[in-house]
């Protein structure tokens, strides 16, 4: 097995980028070329998972993405499950804000002879859950809390011991239809520190936000939520 290749992660670490989330929950295979066609013109990949995702729908919503668009699409997944090799790439997240040892090891163990057999690039991801103002999905499937925003040290903390454990990249992560993203003063933080990718998502719904997240040093912003409520006006 070759992982050499590291096409995408280089893409994520060399430039500002702009990924949209897509839910197999809530995809809708006859309307995929309308979803491509409303995705923002600065699209650089496309995200697929969902916390709560039945077996059979992501294969589903990667084949017909893979057909509509040549857009690069990374795997997000919420279980071992929504492993589909015809996806590019995939975050292989490890949840290390929470105690729950089925989202720290568990599911990554399981997940290993679905990966075996594919070819996507793998990219090592610390996974950090961090409140977002409400009860996310995140949360209910996990059994875990998300991080204080206050408690900076917390969460830098945190990202270092993903660091030292040899990910490449972090999620900052305030959960699918959070009421407000992980704060600037964070991504900062996390920034001043870490010579990782920093992925930011959740709660991010305005362009102003997105310049400030960018600014604050995100790598990558991941917008879902926002972006299925245009679609849904469309």
């Amino acid at each position: 097995m070759n992982r050499v290749n590291q096409n995408i992660f280089k893409t994520i670490k060399s430039k500002k980028s702009l990924a949209i989330l897509i839910d197999p929950d809530k995809f809708d295979p006859s309307s995929v070329e309308n979803l491509v066609t409303a995705l923002p013109h600065q699209t650089d990949f496309i995200l697929v998972g969902g916390s709560s995702v039945e077996e059979g729908e992501t294969a589903v919503c990667v084949t017909a993405l893979k057909k509509a668009s040549q857009l690069p699409i990374i795997l997000f997944p919420g279980s071992y499950q929504q492993i589909e090799p015809q996806a590019d790439a995939l975050f292989f997240m490890s949840l290390l804000s929470g105690d729950n040892p089925e989202y720290l090891i568990h599911q990554q163990r399981k997940s290993i002879d679905r990966i075996l057999a594919s070819t996507l690039e793998i990219i090592p991801t610390a996974y950090i859950l961090i409140d977002g103002g409400c009860y996310t999905s995140v949360e209910k499937v996990s059994q875990t809390q998300g991080l204080s925003q206050d408690d900076i040290k917390y969460i830098v903390d945190t990202v270092m011991a993903g660091e030292f454990m040899g990910k490449s990249c972090v999620y900052l992560e305030a959960g699918s239809g959070a009421d407000y993203p992980v704060s600037t003063e964070i991504v900062k933080a996390v920034k001043a520190v870490s010579s990782m990718v920093v992925i930011v998502g959740g709660g991010i719904r305005t362009i102003e936000q997105q310049k400030e997240l960018y600014d604050a040093g995100a790598d990558l912003l991941v917008v879902g939520t926002a972006f299925e409520q245009q679609i849904e006006s469309l």
